[in-house]
């Protein structure tokens, strides 16, 4: 597999899957930083959604410079560690800017 790097957006195998948790095949946007991507075997990503959100930062953020498809939002809750090996092709990328609002609307999240 070629280097992943943060702010790739990739296709990701996120089985399994229990309750609420984004399932099955879908993009997701490494938020771990190189080293540490290229050193564990693993990345920390968050899962993407091509279906319009009603809950709006911090819980989600649509991607203005990922120049996908479809409009896409990072569901920014849905944040998983994953193997190297659950990764596929790379289908984008996210600005520097849009990678700092996902680890602001985590902090939210998690800080309270």
């Amino acid at each position: 597999m070629a280097r992943v790097l943060r702010g790739d957006i990739v296709w990701a195998n996120l089985n399994p899957a229990v309750g609420r948790e984004q399932a099955g095949r879908r993009p997701v946007v490494i938020l771990s930083a190189d080293v540490f991507n290229e050193h564990s075997g693993t990345v920390i990503a968050m899962a993407l959604t091509s279906q319009p959100q009603r809950a709006g930062f911090p819980l989600v953020l649509e991607l203005a410079s990922a120049d996908l498809r479809e409009r896409a939002w990072v569901k920014i809750s849905q944040i998983r560690t994953l193997s190297t090996r659950q990764l596929g092709k790379r289908i984008g990328r996210v600005s520097a800017e849009e990678i700092e609002h996902l680890v602001e609307g985590l902090n939210e999240i998690v800080a309270g």
